[in-house]
């Protein structure tokens, strides 16, 4: 059944009806725009949540990020969506990205810079500051714990080779991946982003741990120290 624009979702066969998919396929069975609609509930002017959903993520080129930055007041500028349902789609999206950062150590191990960049991506929750993290590993590279080390401005933040270490130390960890986020978007190194790494990794060697990597997180991309053969 091809289903347009102004199509009600009661008419429908049951099983393509978001919620009742769901329910008797699971929840990996659904699009985005379907997971979005159900928290919609329902359309406007004769429009289904699903064409909603797919309007709202079609504003941000199906970037389910780009939609978390999204604030309530901006969700409601979408013809159909009032506050109640900005503030659910608001509300869900905060929750995945809560659980996407709920004890790493019991799911990831970081065996390259897309996973580094998996691992911190959802800590970067206001773009429009630098945030500085690091991630402590164990000999199996293994995550022990992700931390958000400081918060700055739009223009820098701190990275204190002694907060770092001291914290790895407590954590037994035998290597670290650091990384921050460039509050313009564009993922390239700077000279001061090229010193501390430096300064990290001597810092590292005289406390026997190793620095893995050190990634910039920008819009949509990032740059990793490692693959760039500025690791040595």
């Amino acid at each position: 059944m091809i289903k347009g624009k102004n199509d009600s979702i009661k008419q429908w066969a049951p099983d393509d009806r978001p919620r009742e998919k769901l329910i008797l396929k699971g929840k990996g069975a659904l699009s985005n725009a379907e997971l979005l609609a159900i928290l919609i509930g329902s359309g406007a002017d004769g429009q289904s949540a699903v064409s909603l959903a797919r309007e709202v993520l079609h504003a941000v080129d199906d970037n389910l990020y780009d939609l978390s930055k999204r604030s309530v007041e901006e969700l409601t500028l979408h013809k159909g969506i009032g506050t109640a349902k900005a503030v659910s789609i608001a509300a869900a999206l905060e929750l995945g990205r809560r659980w996407s950062v709920t004890s790493p150590e019991a799911r990831l191990t970081i065996s390259n810079s897309q996973d580094a960049y998996a691992c911190f991506l959802p800590l970067i929750d206001d773009p429009t500051k630098e945030h500085f993290l690091v991630a402590y590993l164990n000999q199996g590279n293994r995550v022990i714990k992700v931390e958000r080390i400081s918060t700055g401005g739009i223009t820098n933040t701190l990275a204190d080779p002694k907060v770092i270490f001291k914290k790895a130390l407590l954590k037994e960890a035998t290597a670290v991946m650091i990384c921050h986020n460039h509050p313009s978007g564009i993922a390239k190194p700077s000279s001061e982003d090229r010193q501390l790494t430096k300064k990290l990794m001597a810092a590292g060697k005289i406390m026997d741990i190793i620095v893995l990597d050190h990634l910039i997180i920008g819009e949509n991309s990032y740059f990793s120290f490692a693959e760039n053969g500025m690791m040595n």
